[in-house]
């Protein structure tokens, strides 16, 4: 199988060395489009594939191109993509708020398949929701997703307008979580530890309870109770919580995003 990346910053790199890593590809066949300078030279020093700085004739041997431009560069590029794309060939595109039929027009081009990885696809611990054109058979389908899943886990939609809320609760999801534990860092500071300590404090906080809540046969509310005895001090912070209303300040964000997430796809 041949891969051309188009645009090649940290997610198209993310599924590029994926691909490499469990042999879905090899390096002579991932073809790695990058017009920065400075990126492409870091590209060929770390060896992912082949880089060139233009979109040509190349492009057009692949079997499956990978859209990761911004999506403000989109129309930067379709024209040149359109002059050299092959009828067989499939369409993936991770560009945000971009939708299939747009990319089909733009690129006068059926088989498009669009997905919304988040961050943490490139440490292969990833979470992509992923829908396609009606035109992409089961085959391709099957074959797109194979990769996907090398950057972690997927889930296909059937209705390509939940991929804005894919993009609100996973896509923008790590920017919440970070935002949690900076705030619990911020916390520890106050109390007297020095950065160091508050940070492993809570980190390790955070990825133990991550462990739990995947591995313990107990609900999110179980658990939270298994912390929180009558009258002592989780309960003490868990009500300052709710007379804040932080649960519902968090839902409203990712809602907020959401909405956001389909203006954009409107253009």
């Amino acid at each position: 199988m041949k891969i051309a990346i188009v645009g090649c910053g940290n997610m198209g790199m993310a599924f590029a060395k994926s691909f490499v890593q469990y042999n879905l590809v090899s390096q002579d066949d991932l073809l790695l489009i990058e017009k920065s300078a400075d990126r492409s030279e870091a590209l060929r020093a770390e060896k992912a594939g082949v880089v060139v700085d233009t979109i040509s004739h190349r492009v057009g041997e692949a079997d499956l191109i990978i859209l990761s431009v911004k999506p403000q560069d989109f129309n930067g590029v379709h024209e040149s993509l359109r002059g050299v794309m092959q009828p067989r060939q499939v369409v993936l595109s991770i560009m945000a708020g971009i939708p299939i039929a747009q990319i089909q027009e733009k690129l006068n081009h059926p088989l498009v398949v669009r997905a919304m990885p988040n961050t943490p696809a490139m440490l292969g611990m990833g979470i992509t929701g992923f829908t396609a054109a009606k035109e992409v058979d089961l085959a391709n389908l099957r074959r797109v997703e194979n990769l996907i899943n090398a950057t972690g886990r997927s889930i296909f939609l059937e209705d390509e307008a939940m991929l804005d809320a894919v993009t609100a609760l996973s896509g923008s999801g790590p920017a919440y979580f970070y935002y949690v534990v900076k705030a619990m860092i911020e916390a520890g500071r106050q109390m007297g530890f020095d950065d160091a300590v508050a940070a492993l404090l809570v980190k390790q906080t955070m990825l133990g309870s991550y462990h739990l809540i995947n591995t313990a046969d107990k609900s999110l509310d179980e658990l939270i109770k298994a912390v929180a005895s009558k009258g002592g001090t989780t309960e003490a912070a868990l009500r300052q919580f709710e007379q804040g209303a932080l649960s519902d300040t968090l839902v409203a964000g990712i809602k907020a995003a959401q909405v956001r997430a389909t203006e954009l796809s409107k253009g």
